[in-house]
């Protein structure tokens, strides 16, 4: 009777952290999800059959009663910031230098331009694009357009 008391109890906190490891860690339907609700449910099953209908529907209740206790504080205590992204990236491509370049100046492909990749104007080096073409690595290239932060280039003759 113990051991079946043992057992219940391990399935069914092993299986909610891991719902909570699935929420914070590990965001989307993935294994540790699916593995922690189907201990969780083992769990509540084994209760079920081991212990009786009447203990069976005590653990349920506890656990579906646990369960939701443990998310709601995990919201309202702002844990959730702990694990959050707040740091964003507003940079941009060729942004520091996006005035040194003009309309016809001439460039040479570092990379193969397929349709983008990399050209060196004024010693330096920027990310380039065609306007569908490819042009190979070592070829000369005329800046054709300049749209903000994107370098529109063709294979200079």
């Amino acid at each position: 009777m113990l051991l079946d008391w043992i057992t219940v109890i391990l399935l069914i906190g092993i299986g909610l952290l891991l719902i909570v490891v699935e929420l914070v860690f590990v965001p989307g339907t993935t294994v540790v999800g699916i593995l922690g609700f189907v201990l969780t449910a083992i769990g509540i099953w084994i209760g079920y059959a081991a212990l009786g209908t009447e203990v069976g529907h005590i653990i349920l209740a506890a656990t579906v009663v646990t369960g939701a206790a443990a998310f709601i504080y995990s919201f309202q205590s702002d844990s959730w910031n702990y694990f959050a992204l707040k740091d964003q990236n507003r940079s941009h491509v060729n942004e520091e230098h996006q005035h040194a370049l003009e309309v016809g100046a001439v460039g040479k492909t570092v990379s193969a331009l397929r349709p983008q990749g990399t050209a060196i104007f004024a010693d330096r080096h920027h990310e380039v694009q065609t306007n569908g073409e490819f042009v190979s690595p070592n070829r000369p290239v005329r800046i054709i357009k300049l749209n903000q932060n994107k370098i529109i280039v063709e294979e200079a003759s």
